[in-house]
């Protein structure tokens, strides 16, 4: 049997943990399309099966918890990761199997995207869901990227206007995680701008010191905002492993989505919200620039 050559060409590894997203707009569908646009190695752990388009959420079926723990098993003993991005977990048992499994496997960095109902207004978890991601996972985490809702569940609050969201970032990280990015695209749409929020713990001198950064960006004009959330948490968690710092991973993670928003303004996919277009930097979506020259 002949032995297999070294490899010598190392690409960022990024591991989802999420839901599937039938419609493959959201979900570990998402986390692959984006990671692969950026340049790093996608690999999946299937938490649960929606059956899901772009209209909502017809039907959820968890994955037994046996066969998720074997899933990360199966691929950090043999593959590794350099970081794992965390989707959908509909149960507290799940999300206590994904944290144990991600701790016995010594995983270091981890980006945490509460996600705990979807667009549509599906439940996704609940309120025992989301003690146990408090209990569990935010000690572990390196970011957590609530959006407006998500924040308002986690915090037992709304969370409504712009001024919130350091007070609520502070209290979010008072729970255990190293960073929280809170996301402003639900405030009122009649905000052009959207705000974001990251702060962050750091060492300067030895001293752990909080540091906090507003991230502004316009808002696309588009209905097609299926995945928004799954895809920014993707491309953070892979721009950090493929070495950037926190704030400008972030940053350029903010940047793919909003040009993947602009890609995606007119393009037709179902019947509701459609999805961006990840793959924005590969295939432009400049049929309807043609159309108009003519």
């Amino acid at each position: 049997m002949d032995t297999l050559l070294p490899t010598s060409v190392q690409i960022p590894k990024v591991l989802t943990i999420a839901g599937s997203d039938s419609g493959g707009g959201a979900g570990l569908q998402a986390d692959l399309k984006v990671i692969t646009a950026l340049g790093g190695y996608g690999m999946s752990v299937v938490t649960a099966i929606t059956a899901q388009n772009t209209l909502g959420v017809t039907r959820i079926q968890d994955i037994d918890l046996d066969v998720i723990e074997a899933q990360i098993d199966a691929v950090l003993t043999d593959i590794g990761a350099d970081i794992v991005k965390i989707g959908m977990l509909a149960s507290p048992e799940i999300v206590r199997t994904v944290a144990k499994s991600l701790r016995k496997h010594g995983i270091q960095r981890i980006i945490l995207d509460p996600v705990l109902r979807a667009t549509s207004g599906a439940s996704l978890g609940g309120d025992d869901t989301a003690q146990a991601m408090i209990a569990e996972l935010f000690p572990m985490s390196t970011l957590i990227t609530p959006n407006l809702d998500e924040a308002s569940l986690l915090l037992g609050r709304d969370i409504a206007q712009i001024g919130d969201f350091k007070l609520a970032a502070q209290e979010l990280l008072d729970m255990g995680p190293q960073a929280v990015l809170i996301k402003g695209g639900h405030l009122d749409a009649t905000h052009t701008q959207i705000t974001d929020h990251l702060m962050w713990r750091s060492i300067e001198d030895e001293l752990e010191v909080i540091l906090s950064k507003e991230f502004k960006h316009y808002r696309v004009n588009t209905a097609n905002t299926h995945g928004t959330g799954c895809s920014l948490a993707s491309a953070i968690a892979t721009y950090l492993a493929d070495g950037h710092d926190l704030s400008h991973a972030v940053a350029k993670a903010i940047a793919y989505v909003e040009a993947g928003l602009e890609a995606g303004r007119f393009l037709s996919i179902g019947e509701g919200p459609g999805p961006l277009w990840h793959m924005h930097d590969f295939y432009p979506t400049a049929l309807l620039d043609e159309q108009v020259k003519k």
